[in-house]
């Protein structure tokens, strides 16, 4: 609001409304960093959609347009991360205003200048002008504030100017996609038959007996899986397995991390900024200079103080605690005043046992237990123990201690019996509240003393020093690794090294692993090696130190073009997949030499066989209740009559068997009218999204933006 408050007041209300709507409608794109040097030469070609070139200068204008919407929508410069989803939206913008342009030629759809006109100032007004244009007190929409405004667009700012008629612009492109998705909406269609059948497997249910071999019960030791099947499976499900371009490197991290001496060198001015602490007049100018997060000194209660600090309690006035070195920054307080707060605070820790159902029989238990606690500690058990022994609450590991806390923000019950005692200690009782009981100690007891506390705060950074030396390591290891195996055997050589691998990397990607805004890598991984020639698999980078305070060298060890995933890449996931395959075939072989009733043939199996019931069991889904995800167990159960046995297949989770014992049908839809609607509309939601990507699919793609940014 304070955006639209701003623009209203240098150019109207009307003109930022306007601006405002502008936004709503742009998608984003991105700002260059720079081009490529081996690059900036001849191509300046960013990609090809459905054909058609995509030219530098083209899609810098969309990202630089872009850049301004989000510079005045956000009030700031975009950071890393906000840059990489600028890049997105704009290729996906880029992509849309090509491939679809192509079908709406085809169509022949058009846009004349009657609708565009009816669109700003005619009946059929769009959201945003009409929007921009209604007075807020009445709420009532204004077509001659809008003529006036339009005769007036040439006495405007130019900003106001180049942003309505952007807006006016994208008006046309919206409206081809408006008529272009309503097509398809409005071609959406249920028959009466779809709605019935839709309603009958909703509400057909069957209770279902089944056995169930669960794969792990056989050994994966005992399966042994070769490269073939592995390629065979591959070979089979292709389409499961579709992947994008990608890269896999292999990298060393070497962190700019402050030293012993570094630290040590902020020690000493933080000693010495102590002392003048301790003496200076005015503690909020003291901060305001020596503090790097200068804040005002504030009352503090003990449960908002940091912990080191609410160790020294009772505080002293005037005097100046620390230094205390904590999250890389060290950190003194000075303590200028004292006085009774509103609220209380205490400290507590509790032992919670709940009781294990609603019944009173239940809660009488879990009295029963709390008291036995209770008596352990008084004979003498260590309270912290008993809590990580018996405790049922995320306290357990810190041995039941709950810190410092208000009044206020704990249940009546536990507050009562807390703020109520007047000194440390057990607790004589067992208290109840809407949890269970309690067994609490009290650890502090109430008190509403505050402190005014002023505080200055020096991060523990690395020198010029450190950080020169840490950069002359990575060029050490750059000078040594000139391939793959180099590179592997100078980090082998250097145990302060440690090597990372990262797979399948994407052309867009941001992050690798934990480092984040790692574009440079990735870019370098898609484009070109120190010496212009393209990157390929061996090739060793230069050092990367524009990742944050370390600096990282990588070699290339993998490509992956747009296709099918090779077996290497994905080994793992159907290594587990075949070897299912595999278990099922030695358990359905076992078990299909059974006959009998389900529970003698898993008699008969022998260990891992199990037979239990699913009732409500739903014809159009997909699951077993208590079992879960088995389309193909539900569907043969429902296409087998009560009471006899499927063959053993294999399931999602293992061989099953099923049975079904009863099946309730479907009473006949007391509106198919209804169930039409609900179809339809789920599928015209999907239109817009499904539409996009095939036109997408179809637009072969080239995406060359790793050459520029």
């Amino acid at each position: 609001m304070a955006l639209i408050n701003t623009i209203r007041e240098k150019s109207g209300w009307a003109v930022g409304a306007i601006i405002i709507g502008l936004l709503l409608f742009m998608l984003g794109g991105d700002f260059l960093y720079g081009r490529n040097s081996f690059f900036g030469k001849n191509d300046l070609t960013v990609g090809e959609i459905a054909g058609e070139k995509v030219e530098y200068d083209d899609f810098n204008a969309t990202l630089e347009q872009a850049k301004q919407a989000f510079i005045a929508q956000q009030q700031r410069q975009p950071d890393e991360q906000a840059l990489g989803y600028l890049r997105d939206q704009a290729w996906n913008q880029t992509i849309y205003r090509i491939a679809f342009q192509q079908e709406f030629d085809k169509l022949g759809l058009k846009v004349s200048d009657e609708e565009l006109t009816d669109m700003v100032q005619g009946n059929n007004v769009h959201p945003s002008i009409r929007q921009a244009f209604t007075d807020p007190a009445t709420g009532q929409f204004d077509r001659n504030k809008v003529i006036e405004y339009l005769r007036n667009l040439d006495k405007l700012p130019p900003q106001a100017q180049d942003a309505f008629r952007n807006f006016e612009a994208n008006l046309g492109p919206e409206r081809l996609a408006t008529k272009y998705n309503n097509l398809l909406k409005l071609s959406t269609y249920v028959t009466a038959a779809e709605a019935k059948r839709f309603d009958e497997g909703q509400n057909t249910r069957a209770s279902v007996r089944y056995l169930m071999v669960p794969y792990f019960t056989v050994s994966d030791s005992s399966v042994k899986v070769s490269d073939d099947q592995l390629q065979a499976y591959l070979d089979k499900n292709k389409g499961r397995y579709k992947v994008e371009d990608g890269r896999s490197i292999e990298y060393v991290s070497i962190p700019v991390t402050a030293s012993v001496e570094d630290s040590a060198a902020v020690r000493k001015t933080v000693d010495e900024l102590a002392n003048q602490f301790a003496s200076a007049p005015v503690d909020s100018a003291f901060v305001k200079l020596n503090s790097e997060t200068p804040t005002s000194p504030t009352y503090l209660s003990p449960a908002d103080m940091p912990e080191k600090l609410r160790a020294q309690l009772p505080l002293q006035v005037g005097k100046v605690y620390g230094p205390y070195a904590e999250n890389g920054t060290y950190s003194l307080y000075k303590v200028s005043g004292q006085k009774a707060g509103a609220q209380a605070a205490a400290r507590a820790s509790h032992i919670l046992i709940k009781p294990e159902g609603t019944t009173p029989e239940a809660d009488a238990a879990a009295k029963a237990k709390a008291t036995e606690v209770l008596n352990k500690i008084k004979g003498g058990a260590d309270f912290a123990a008993m809590a990580r022994q018996y405790g049922t609450d995320g306290t357990t590991a810190t041995g039941g201690d709950l810190g410092w806390f208000q009044q206020g923000r704990m249940v009546p019950e536990f507050e009562k019996a807390v703020f109520g005692a007047t000194s440390a200690g057990l607790l004589p009782a067992p208290v109840k509240t809407s949890f269970g009981y309690h067994v609490i100690k009290i650890t502090a007891p109430k008190t509403s003393q505050t402190y005014q506390v002023a505080t200055v705060q020096k991060s523990i950074q690395p020198t010029d020093a450190t950080r020169d030396a840490a950069y002359q390591k990575a060029q050490a290891l750059k000078g040594e690794a000139t391939d793959l195996e180099s590179f592997r055997a100078a980090v082998a050589k250097d145990k302060s090294l440690q090597k990372v691998e990262a797979k399948g990397l994407g052309r867009g990607d941001q992050a690798i692993n934990n480092i984040q805004g790692a574009r440079s890598i990735v870019r370098w991984a898609y484009g070109f090696n120190p010496e212009g020639e393209p990157t390929k698999v061996g090739d060793v980078s230069r050092v990367f130190d524009d990742v944050g305070d370390q600096y990282v060298i990588a070699v290339l060890t993998g490509e992956r073009t747009k296709g099918t995933a090779d077996v290497a890449s994905i080994k793992p996931e159907i290594t587990a997949l075949v070897r299912n395959e595999l278990k099922a075939e030695q358990i359905m072989k076992k078990l299909n030499a059974s006959k009998g009733t389900l529970e003698q043939i898993a008699q008969a199996y022998g260990n891992g066989a199990q037979v239990k019931t699913a009732d409500g069991v739903v014809l159009g889904q997909g699951l077993l209740p208590g079992l879960g995800n088995e389309p193909v167990a539900v569907g043969k159960a429902f296409g087998l009559k009560p009471g006899q046995k499927s063959a053993a297949f294999a399931g999602e989770q293992g061989v099953l068997i099923v049975e079904p014992v009863s099946v309730q049908p479907a009473t006949a839809p007391t509106d198919v009218k209804a169930v039409r609607q609900q179809l339809t509309a789920q599928r015209a939601a999907r239109t817009d999204g499904l539409t996009y990507e095939a036109i997408k699919q179809h637009a072969n793609i080239k995406d060359n933006r790793t050459k520029f940014f």
